[in-house]
C-alpha cells in the first residue's frame, strides 16, 4: 500500500503539466486496482519504481518543488494536507503521523479533480475541451438568459411602469472611443451607422439571439415590420436613416430604435447603444447638445441596468468621460464593467497598469480588447460572421499572447468580454426576477380588476370586434333589402319620370318668352307682353297640335330610360348603404367606411353598364308606338292630377320665398304692379333704360327678383288651369289625347316605369343584394393582422378595451414564463449544487478512495 501511494505521487508529478489532473485521477483509480487485485505486482511494481527514484532523486526534488511553488494557494493547501488536518484526518481516521499521511494522500486525489476544473480553460481564457458538466452549465445558461430577455421583450409591449423592467446592457462612451467596433466584434459583422459627423441620434435597443440551427443570419425591425433582412449593409442604412431622420436642431431623441440579431455565432444579449458623450459642440450643432446626450444616457444607466463603460487606453481613465457617467449613478462601481479598447495603442505594460487600475475600481473588472477589423474585411464579411469573429480573435490573441508575463493578471479579449456580458446580463436579471414578479402581479391585479368592473370581463380582440362588426352590418343590409324593393325602385323611376313630363309640357305647350328666364336686360325683359291669356287653345284637329304629341311622346321614350332609371335606382341603393354604414359601428372607422363605399360603388358601376343596355332594349318597341287603353289612361288621370297638385304646391312655397326677398307681400305686390302695368301697356317707359339703375323707383336688381316672381304666379296660373281641363269631362275619354297631352305621356311614362322597374329588379337590386355581402366578407377576410388591429383602434372605446384585455393577457402571460424562468434557475442552482458535491467525492469524501 506504501509503494502504491509513493507511486501515485510520482506518477502526479511527471504527468501533471503534460497531460492534466484529469489523467492523474484516473492513474489513482488503476493503482487502487492494482492494490485491491494483487498485492505481489504492486510491491514488485514498487520495486522497480524505488529503483527508477534512487536513480533520479535530486532531479525530481527540484521539479517537485518548482510545480509546487507554481501551484496556487488553495492547491498548494491540499498537495500539503492542510485540509485533511483541517477535517480531523484522512478516510481512515484517527489522528497522529497516520492520520496527517491519509489526509495528504486524499488531498492528492482532490487536486487532481480541480485542476482538471481549473484549467478548462486556458490562459487566454477561450474553452479548451470543456468537460460534459460545463458544457451543460453554460447551455443552461444560456437558456436562461434567453428566456430572460424574451420575458423583457415583453415587458416592454406592455410599458407604462418603470419597475415592469429587466436589466438590460448600456454601452456608453466618447465619440471615437471604440463603443460601435466592440459591439460589431461581438456580433461579428459592421452594421452600425458610420460617418464623419454625429449619426447616433437614438437609442439603439440590439437584442442578441443565438439560433444555433438557423440556416443564414438575420437582422429584423419588430416595430417596422420590414422582416428578416439578411444583408447587414441594408440593416446599417436602415439605422442610418433611421437616425439621420432626427430633426439637426433637436439632434438626439429619446425614441429608440428596436433590432433584433439572430445568428448561431452571437450571444444572448440583451445591449443598448447610446449616442457618444462630446466635449464640444461643433458650429452646426445646437448649444444645448452636450446637455441633451449627457440626459438621455443619464436616462438609460439607472438601476438596475448594467453600465458597459468604453474608454480608449491612449486617454487615460482619469479623463474617462463613460466612467465619469458611470460613477454619478454608481458611485461604488457595482454594476459598470470597464472595456479598454486600442490596448495595441500602448506599450504593453501600461495597458495591463490601466486593466489594473485601482484608483478607479469596479467590482465587475476591466476587460481589454482590441477590435480592429481585418483588412479582408469584406472577403469575410461574405463568407459570415463565424469567420469574422475567428478572425478577430486570431488578431486579438496574437496581439495578448505576444506578451504573456504581461497580461497574465489581468483580464484581455473579446472572447472574455462576450462570457463576461453573458455571465453578469444573467445575474443582473436573476436579481430582479423578485421584484419585478411582484410589480407584475400588481399590474395584473389592477388590470383584472378593470376588466371586472369596466367590461364585465367581456372578452374582446380586433378581430372579434371586426367580425362582430361586419354581422351586425350584414344583419342591417338584410333589413334594407326586405325594405328596398321593386315597389320603392318604381317610385323613384316614376317621380324622374313625372320630372321629365313636366319639362316637356313646359318647353312645348306651357312655353312664353318671359319664362326662359335668360340672363338679359330685367328692365327690357318687363315690356313683354305676352300673359297666360295669350297662349294658344288646344285644337285636336290641327295637325300641328297632333305633331307636336307625338314630337312628346318620342322624346320621352328616347329620352334614355336605361341609363335614366338604371342611375336612379343605383344612387338609391348607393345612399342606403351610406346610411347604414352611417348609422352602424363602422361610422368610426373611416378605413371601414371608405372601403365599404368603394366595394359598393364597384359593384353598382359594373351592374349598372350592362343592366341599362339591356333596359334600353326591352323598351324599345315604345319608341315606335305607344297604345293606352282605358284603364291606363284612368290611371294617368288620376297620377298626373296628384303631381300637378305638387308641382303647384311648390310653386307657390317658392313664391312666398321671393315675396320675403323682395321685402314682403307689399312690396312684392308694388313690382309686380309696375311689371304688369308696363306689361298691358298702361305704363310707358321714356328716356334710355340701361338696365343698371332701374326704372320706376325700382332697382335693377328688385326687378330681376319681380320677374321670378311673375313667372311662378304665372306657373301657378297655368298649373290651375290644366288642373282643372284634367278634371274636365272632355279629359275622361282616351279618345281626346291630343286635348290632354299631361294624361297621355303619364300614361307612357307609366308603361316605361313598369318595364323598369321589373327588369332592374331582376338585374340590378338581386345581384347587388347577393354580391355586395360577399364582396365585403372577402374584402375584410383579408386583412393582414395589423391593418385589422389598426381598424379596431381606431374606435377610442374600443381601443381602451382592447388595451386592457391585451394587457391582462400579456401580464398573465410573463407571470406563466416567469414562474417557469424560476423553476428553471431552481433546477440550474441544483444541478450545480451537485456538480460541486460530486467535485467534493472526487476530492476523498468517498469512502472507497481512502486506502489512500
Amino acid at each position: 500500500m506504501a509503494g502504491a501511494g509513493m507511486l501515485g505521487l510520482v506518477a502526479y508529478i511527471q504527468y501533471q503539466a503534460s497531460q492534466g489532473a484529469a489523467y492523474a485521477v484516473d492513474l489513482f483509480g488503476r493503482a487502487k486496482e492494482g492494490v485491491t487485485g494483487a498485492a505481489t505486482g504492486v510491491f514488485d511494481g514498487a520495486g522497480d519504481v524505488f529503483g527508477r527514484m534512487g536513480r533520479g532523486w535530486d532531479k525530481t526534488k527540484e521539479n517537485v518543488e518548482g510545480i509546487r511553488l507554481e501551484m496556487p494557494a488553495w492547491m498548494r493547501d491540499i498537495y500539503e494536507g492542510k485540509t485533511g488536518q483541517e477535517d480531523g484526518g484522512g478516510a481512515g481516521g484517527g489522528g497522529g503521523p497516520k492520520g496527517e499521511g491519509k489526509a495528504s494522500n486524499v488531498g492528492f486525489a482532490g487536486a487532481g479533480a480541480a485542476t482538471a476544473a481549473a484549467f478548462s480553460l486556458d490562459k487566454d481564457g477561450e474553452e479548451d475541451d470543456r468537460s460534459a458538466s460545463d458544457a451543460a452549465r453554460d447551455d443552461q445558461m444560456m437558456l436562461l438568459t434567453r428566456k430572460m430577455i424574451e420575458i423583457r421583450s415583453l415587458l416592454q409591449t406592455i410599458g407604462q411602469s418603470e419597475t415592469l423592467t429587466l436589466p438590460s446592457i448600456v454601452v456608453v462612451g466618447s465619440q471615437s472611443s471604440g463603443k460601435s467596433s466592440v459591439l460589431e466584434a461581438i456580433v461579428g459583422h459592421e452594421f452600425l451607422p458610420k460617418g464623419s459627423n454625429m449619426v447616433t441620434r437614438r437609442p439603439i435597443e440590439l437584442t442578441l439571439v443565438n439560433t444555433p440551427k438557423a440556416q443564414a443570419e438575420y437582422g429584423e425591425f419588430p416595430a417596422l415590420g420590414l422582416g428578416k433582412i439578411t444583408d447587414f449593409t441594408q440593416i446599417q442604412k436602415t439605422l442610418t436613416d433611421l437616425n439621420l431622420a432626427v430633426p439637426e436642431a433637436d439632434c438626439v431623441s429619446d425614441d429608440p430604435i428596436q433590432l433584433r440579431i439572430h445568428s448561431p455565432n452571437v450571444p444572448d444579449l440583451s445591449l443598448i447603444d447610446l449616442p457618444g458623450y462630446i466635449q464640444v459642440e461643433a458650429f452646426d450643432q445646437p448649444t444645448e447638445l452636450k446637455m441633451k446626450i449627457q440626459d438621455l444616457c443619464d436616462k438609460y444607466i439607472q438601476p438596475p441596468n448594467v453600465i458597459l463603460a468604453i474608454s480608449a487606453a491612449d486617454v487615460d481613465l482619469a479623463n474617462s468621460t463613460a466612467l465619469r457617467a458611470s460613477r454619478r449613478v454608481d458611485p461604488r462601481g457595482e454594476r459598470t464593467i470597464g472595456v479598454v479598447t486600442k490596448m495595441d495603442l500602448v506599450d504593453p505594460e501600461r495597458g495591463a497598469q490601466i486593466l489594473a487600475d485601482r484608483n478607479y475600481p469596479l467590482r465587475l473588472g476591466y476587460v481589454g480588447v482590441v477590435c480592429k477589423i481585418p483588412k479582408d474585411s469584406k472577403s469575410l464579411f461574405s463568407r459570415g460572421s463565424a469567420n469574422i469573429i475567428n478572425q478577430l480573435t486570431k488578431n486579438e490573441s496574437a496581439y495578448f499572447s505576444a506578451h504573456p508575463e504581461t497580461f497574465t493578471e489581468v483580464t484581455t479579449g473579446t472572447p472574455n468580454l462576450r462570457k463576461k456580458l453573458m455571465h453578469v446580463l444573467e445575474a443582473t436579471m436573476s436579481a430582479s426576477l423578485a421584484s419585478t414578479q411582484e410589480a407584475i402581479q400588481h399590474e395584473l391585479a389592477e388590470a383584472t380588476y378593470e376588466f371586472k368592473v369596466q367590461y364585465n370581463e367581456r372578452s374582446l380582440s380586433a378581430e372579434s370586434y371586426l367580425a362582430e362588426s361586419l354581422d351586425a352590418f350584414k344583419h342591417g343590409f338584410k333589413g334594407f333589402s326586405d325594405t328596398f324593393g321593386r315597389k320603392e325602385v318604381r317610385e323613384i323611376v316614376k317621380h324622374e319620370l313625372d320630372q321629365q313630363v313636366l319639362n316637356l309640357l313646359a318647353q312645348r305647350y306651357w312655353n312664353r318668352p318671359v319664362d326662359s328666364l335668360r340672363p338679359i336686360d330685367p328692365v327690357m325683359d318687363i315690356a313683354e307682353k305676352e300673359n297666360v291669356k295669350a297662349l294658344p287653345k288646344a285644337d285636336p284637329e290641327n295637325p300641328l297640335w297632333q305633331l307636336k304629341l307625338d314630337a312628346s311622346t318620342s322624346t320621352l321614350t328616347k329620352l334614355g330610360i336605361g341609363r335614366l332609371a338604371t342611375g336612379v335606382a343605383a344612387q338609391a341603393l348607393q345612399e342606403g348603404v351610406q346610411s347604414l354604414v352611417s348609422n352602424s359601428t363602422f361610422a368610426s372607422h373611416p378605413f371601414a367606411v371608405q372601403e365599404m363605399t368603394k366595394a359598393s360603388e364597384g359593384i353598382l358601376n359594373d351592374l349598372s353598364y350592362d343592366t341599362s343596355d339591356e333596359l334600353e332594349i326591352c323598351v324599345k318597341p315604345y319608341k315606335y308606338r305607344v297604345e293606352v287603353d282605358g284603364q291606363e289612361w284612368a290611371r294617368g288621370r288620376d297620377n298626373i292630377g296628384k303631381v300637378l297638385q305638387r308641382e303647384l304646391k311648390d310653386c307657390e312655397v317658392a313664391n312666398r320665398a321671393v315675396e320675403e326677398q323682395l321685402g314682403g307681400r307689399r312690396k312684392a305686390k308694388d313690382v309686380l304692379s309696375f311689371i304688369d302695368r308696363v306689361r298691358s301697356g298702361d305704363l310707358v317707359l321714356e328716356g334710355p333704360v340701361d338696365g343698371v339703375g332701374g326704372a320706376g323707383g325700382f332697382s335693377a336688381a328688385l326687378l330681376a327678383k319681380g320677374r321670378e316672381a311673375l313667372f311662378l304666379r304665372d306657373r301657378s296660373e297655368i298649373l290651375r288651369l290644366r288642373l282643372a281641363a284634367i278634371k274636365s269631362r272632355q279629359c275622361s275619354n282616351p279618345a281626346n289625347k291630343y286635348a290632354c297631352p299631361e294624361i297621355f305621356l303619364d300614361a307612357v311614362a307609366d308603361k316605361l316605369t313598369s318595364t323598369a322597374d321589373l327588369f332592374l329588379d331582376a338585374e340590378l337590386l338581386s345581384k347587388f343584394y347577393y354580391q355586395f355581402p360577399r364582396v365585403l366578407e372577402r374584402q375584410f377576410r383579408a386583412l393582414d393582422e395589423g391593418t385589422v388591429e389598426r381598424f379596431a383602434r381606431e374606435d377610442p372605446k374600443i381601443r381602451r378595451h382592447l388595451d386592457v384585455v391585451r394587457r391582462k393577457e400579456l401580464l398573465e402571460h410573463v407571470l406563466k414564463e416567469m414562474e417557469g424562468l424560476r423553476m428553471l434557475e431552481a433546477r440550474e442552482k441544483r444541478s450545480s449544487s451537485r456538480g460541486t458535491q460530486t467535485v467534493r467525492e472526487v476530492g476523498g469524501k468517498k469512502k472507497g478512495w481512502g486506502i489512500f
